[in-house]
Protein backbone atom coordinates (compact mmCIF):
# COMPACT_ATOMS: atom_id res chain seq x y z
CA UNK A 1 0.00 0.00 0.00
CA UNK A 2 1.40 3.53 -0.91
CA UNK A 3 0.78 6.41 1.51
CA UNK A 4 2.05 10.28 1.10
CA UNK A 5 2.91 9.81 5.29
CA UNK A 6 6.43 10.55 4.11
CA UNK A 7 5.57 14.13 2.48
CA UNK A 8 6.72 16.56 4.89
CA UNK A 9 4.41 18.41 6.63
CA UNK A 10 6.08 21.72 7.37
CA UNK A 11 4.40 25.33 7.79
CA UNK A 12 4.83 25.78 3.64
CA UNK A 13 2.46 22.60 3.01
CA UNK A 14 0.00 23.71 5.85
CA UNK A 15 -0.88 26.73 3.81
CA UNK A 16 -1.86 27.40 0.23
CA UNK A 17 1.25 29.04 -0.50
CA UNK A 18 3.48 28.21 -3.01
CA UNK A 19 4.82 24.24 -2.34
CA UNK A 20 1.42 23.49 -0.84
CA UNK A 21 -0.11 20.27 -0.52
CA UNK A 22 -2.61 21.32 -2.91
CA UNK A 23 0.62 22.18 -4.97
CA UNK A 24 1.50 18.77 -4.88
CA UNK A 25 -1.90 17.63 -5.90
CA UNK A 26 -2.04 19.61 -8.60
CA UNK A 27 1.34 18.62 -9.99
CA UNK A 28 -0.46 15.11 -9.37
CA UNK A 29 -2.94 15.62 -11.68
CA UNK A 30 -1.08 17.13 -14.17
CA UNK A 31 0.89 13.84 -14.72
CA UNK A 32 -2.13 11.88 -14.28
CA UNK A 33 -4.11 13.57 -17.47
CA UNK A 34 -0.88 13.29 -19.27
CA UNK A 35 -1.53 9.65 -19.51
CA UNK A 36 -5.91 9.95 -19.21
CA UNK A 37 -7.59 8.20 -21.77
CA UNK A 38 -11.67 8.67 -21.79
CA UNK A 39 -13.22 5.45 -20.54
CA UNK A 40 -16.30 5.98 -22.28
CA UNK A 41 -18.34 6.06 -19.56
CA UNK A 42 -21.23 7.33 -18.37
CA UNK A 43 -22.33 8.51 -15.09
CA UNK A 44 -24.05 5.02 -14.12
CA UNK A 45 -22.37 2.59 -11.91
CA UNK A 46 -22.07 -0.31 -13.80
CA UNK A 47 -22.91 -2.62 -10.65
CA UNK A 48 -25.79 -0.33 -9.92
CA UNK A 49 -24.74 0.08 -6.25
CA UNK A 50 -23.99 3.31 -4.10
CA UNK A 51 -21.80 3.13 -1.18
CA UNK A 52 -22.07 5.64 1.53
CA UNK A 53 -19.02 5.83 3.68
CA UNK A 54 -17.09 7.67 6.51
CA UNK A 55 -14.62 10.08 5.15
CA UNK A 56 -11.99 8.53 7.23
CA UNK A 57 -8.30 8.67 4.96
CA UNK A 58 -7.83 5.15 6.47
CA UNK A 59 -10.57 3.73 4.21
CA UNK A 60 -9.74 3.03 0.73
CA UNK A 61 -13.09 1.94 -0.65
CA UNK A 62 -12.24 0.97 -3.99
CA UNK A 63 -9.42 -2.03 -2.80
CA UNK A 64 -11.75 -3.28 0.10
CA UNK A 65 -14.41 -3.79 -1.58
CA UNK A 66 -12.32 -4.82 -4.59
CA UNK A 67 -14.08 -1.70 -7.02
CA UNK A 68 -12.86 -0.56 -10.65
CA UNK A 69 -13.85 3.29 -11.76
CA UNK A 70 -17.40 3.23 -12.70
CA UNK A 71 -18.35 0.19 -10.83
CA UNK A 72 -20.24 2.08 -8.21
CA UNK A 73 -21.16 5.74 -6.98
CA UNK A 74 -19.08 6.55 -3.61
CA UNK A 75 -20.74 9.21 -1.10
CA UNK A 76 -18.48 10.10 1.77
CA UNK A 77 -19.13 11.99 4.95
CA UNK A 78 -17.80 12.40 8.45
CA UNK A 79 -19.00 9.21 10.36
CA UNK A 80 -20.89 8.33 7.06
CA UNK A 81 -23.98 8.70 8.99
CA UNK A 82 -27.31 9.16 6.22
CA UNK A 83 -27.74 12.86 6.64
CA UNK A 84 -29.98 14.97 4.66
CA UNK A 85 -27.88 15.42 2.13
CA UNK A 86 -27.05 11.75 1.88
CA UNK A 87 -30.21 11.16 0.81
CA UNK A 88 -30.53 14.18 -1.43
CA UNK A 89 -27.06 11.89 -3.04
CA UNK A 90 -28.87 8.48 -2.70
CA UNK A 91 -32.27 9.65 -4.22
CA UNK A 92 -30.75 11.17 -7.39
CA UNK A 93 -28.12 8.06 -8.16
CA UNK A 94 -31.39 6.01 -7.79
CA UNK A 95 -33.87 8.01 -9.66
CA UNK A 96 -31.30 9.25 -12.18
CA UNK A 97 -28.79 7.17 -12.77
CA UNK A 98 -29.96 3.36 -11.92
CA UNK A 99 -28.50 2.12 -8.72
CA UNK A 100 -31.08 -0.73 -6.81
CA UNK A 101 -28.35 -1.12 -4.05
CA UNK A 102 -27.13 0.87 -0.79
CA UNK A 103 -24.10 -0.29 1.26
CA UNK A 104 -23.10 1.71 4.54
CA UNK A 105 -19.48 1.47 5.69
CA UNK A 106 -18.87 2.72 9.57
CA UNK A 107 -15.44 2.00 10.62
CA UNK A 108 -14.15 1.31 14.05
CA UNK A 109 -11.88 4.05 15.89
CA UNK A 110 -14.50 6.83 14.43
CA UNK A 111 -13.35 10.18 15.61
CA UNK A 112 -17.21 11.28 16.05
CA UNK A 113 -17.49 8.60 18.80
CA UNK A 114 -14.75 10.60 20.43
CA UNK A 115 -16.85 14.17 20.12
CA UNK A 116 -19.83 15.13 21.28
CA UNK A 117 -22.69 17.93 19.82
CA UNK A 118 -21.13 20.19 22.41
CA UNK A 119 -19.42 20.60 18.99
CA UNK A 120 -21.63 22.74 17.47
CA UNK A 121 -22.07 24.87 20.56
CA UNK A 122 -18.27 25.49 20.67
CA UNK A 123 -18.28 26.14 17.29
CA UNK A 124 -21.06 29.30 18.01
CA UNK A 125 -19.32 30.69 21.06
CA UNK A 126 -15.85 30.61 18.96
CA UNK A 127 -17.53 31.92 15.37
CA UNK A 128 -21.03 33.50 16.54
CA UNK A 129 -22.99 31.65 14.32
CA UNK A 130 -24.93 28.25 15.43
CA UNK A 131 -24.35 25.64 12.51
CA UNK A 132 -27.50 24.64 11.21
CA UNK A 133 -26.14 21.14 10.95
CA UNK A 134 -26.03 18.26 13.12
CA UNK A 135 -22.63 16.54 13.86
CA UNK A 136 -24.06 13.20 14.24
CA UNK A 137 -22.08 11.91 17.23
CA UNK A 138 -22.63 8.79 18.17
CA UNK A 139 -20.96 5.92 20.92
CA UNK A 140 -22.32 2.89 19.66
CA UNK A 141 -20.80 2.05 15.74
CA UNK A 142 -23.33 -0.88 15.71
CA UNK A 143 -25.99 1.10 16.47
CA UNK A 144 -24.97 4.10 14.23
CA UNK A 145 -24.61 1.74 11.40
CA UNK A 146 -28.68 0.54 12.42
CA UNK A 147 -29.91 3.81 12.29
CA UNK A 148 -28.28 4.44 9.06
CA UNK A 149 -30.00 1.97 7.58
CA UNK A 150 -33.24 2.70 8.95
CA UNK A 151 -32.84 6.49 7.56
CA UNK A 152 -32.57 4.57 4.12
CA UNK A 153 -35.57 1.88 4.34
CA UNK A 154 -37.94 4.46 5.51
CA UNK A 155 -36.84 7.78 2.93
CA UNK A 156 -40.12 8.39 0.90
CA UNK A 157 -37.24 9.28 -1.73
CA UNK A 158 -35.66 6.35 -2.40
CA UNK A 159 -36.80 3.87 -4.61
CA UNK A 160 -34.76 0.89 -3.76
CA UNK A 161 -35.19 0.48 -0.08
CA UNK A 162 -34.59 -3.25 0.00
CA UNK A 163 -31.17 -3.98 -0.74
CA UNK A 164 -29.67 -1.81 2.59
CA UNK A 165 -26.87 -3.41 4.34
CA UNK A 166 -24.78 -2.40 6.98
CA UNK A 167 -21.12 -3.14 7.76
CA UNK A 168 -18.25 -1.94 9.85
CA UNK A 169 -14.39 -2.17 8.73
CA UNK A 170 -12.10 -2.91 10.89
CA UNK A 171 -9.21 -0.22 10.78
CA UNK A 172 -6.32 -2.96 11.95
CA UNK A 173 -7.77 -5.71 9.88
CA UNK A 174 -9.23 -4.52 6.84
CA UNK A 175 -12.33 -6.82 7.16
CA UNK A 176 -16.23 -5.87 6.97
CA UNK A 177 -18.10 -7.17 9.63
CA UNK A 178 -21.98 -7.02 8.57
CA UNK A 179 -24.66 -5.66 10.90
CA UNK A 180 -28.29 -7.22 11.17
CA UNK A 181 -30.46 -4.29 11.20
CA UNK A 182 -32.82 -5.83 13.81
Amino acid sequence: MTTSASVPTGPDNATNGPGTVTDRLVDANERYAAAFTDPGMDARPVLHVAVVACMDARLDLHAALGLELGDCHTIRNAGGVVTDDVIRSLTISQRALGTRSVVLIHHTGCGLESITEEFRHDLEMEVGQRPNWAVEAFRDVDQDVRQSMQRVRTSPFLLHTDNVRGFVFDVKTGLLREIDPA
